[in-house]
């Protein structure tokens, strides 16, 4: 059977620590091992602007013994020059694995649905998988663990990040609590999903809608930009309410003394986080964007061997 991972909670409890564990193991040792050796192409689709997503996954291939080919959604057209599952059924003939970074869940969903390879999330509107492996991993190499720590995401909780945290926060056997204002919260349907993986890890998933409240006695403090990809338009109404859920080093200060903030980037210093807490001396930012290529790289060594 083919493996996918098109949302955190794709992989279980155990498949996630797995995961993590092979990670470390290919950020110790990045050219040790070559499942991708032939060189395998990995096709890579980018419908979004990106920095880190492309050239993590690039370099990442690269090291697993294969080529990062890169498809331009906007050439391809893909869902208007030809569907998503005609698109799929040529690609899957063409790659050992897809991957895509897109705006509808639906789309991506279908491409898996049809490619007959492993199809892996690069980013859409509904999850940010990829990162919050990142993310775990930076947590691990920082605190040696994940079960039973409190990470606090304050901003739009109803982002792809803010759904995420909670599933892979959750499956992470972590406690996640999300704070956001009124009409940024995530969907009522998305604590539920995340809430039924945590009874089976110890872990929790919670909002509080009073940033210092969530932010208080928490491990691990996220957030991310308020202007989400495709909201340009929304960025002055969005400033005004989300302003009061602002890391600022006042809010971070809540949070415990060995505490470590958190940010997926591009960041905007002064508006969604304080420079003084981005650039201080508890941020791990840029291990995050490091930790992006070997957790990538754990991730398809995984669907590789988990399909067969």
């Amino acid at each position: 059977m083919t493996r996918h991972f098109l949302a955190d909670d794709d992989v279980t409890p155990a498949e996630q620590a797995r995961v993590l564990d092979l990670a470390l193991e290919l950020k110790h040792a990045p050219y040790d091992a070559k499942p991708l050796a032939g060189p395998r192409t990995v096709a890579m689709i980018f419908d979004k602007q990106t920095l880190r997503t492309q050239s993590s996954f690039a370099a990442g291939i690269a090291e697993l013994g294969g080529f990062p080919m890169l498809v331009d959604g906007a050439l391809a057209g893909i869902g208007v020059r030809e569907s998503v599952h005609d698109v799929a059924r040529v690609l899957g003939r063409q790659a050992a694995m897809i991957v895509w970074r897109t705006y509808e869940q639906r789309r991506l969903d279908e491409m898996a649905e049809h490619a007959g390879v492993p199809v892996v999330n690069a980013l859409t509107d509904d999850f940010h998988p990829c990162q919050l492996l990142a993310d775990l991993l930076t947590i691990r190499e920082h605190k040696e663990r994940l079960a039973g720590l409190t990470a606090a995401f304050v901003g739009d909780g109803a982002s792809n990040m803010g759904n995420s945290w909670l599933l892979a926060g959750a499956t992470a056997g972590m406690h996640v609590r999300i704070s956001s204002p009124e009409g940024f919260t995530p969907e009522p349907a998305m604590v539920e999903r995340a809430s039924k993986v945590a009874a089976g890890t110890g872990g929790s998933a919670a909002l509080e809608p009073d940033p210092v409240m969530a932010v208080t006695g928490a491990d691990v403090v996220v957030t991310d930009t308020w202007i989400s990809m495709g909201k340009e338009d929304e960025a002055a109404s969005r400033a005004e309410v989300l302003a009061p859920y602002s890391l600022t080093t006042e809010l971070f200060e809540k949070a415990k003394p060995d505490a470590i903030a958190m940010h997926c980037l591009p960041a905007y210093r002064g508006k969604e986080i304080d420079a003084e807490v981005l650039d201080g001396p508890q941020s791990v930012v840029w291990d995050e964007a490091e930790n992006r290529r070997h957790a990538q790289k754990a991730i398809l060594t995984f669907l590789l061997e988990a399909s067969g």
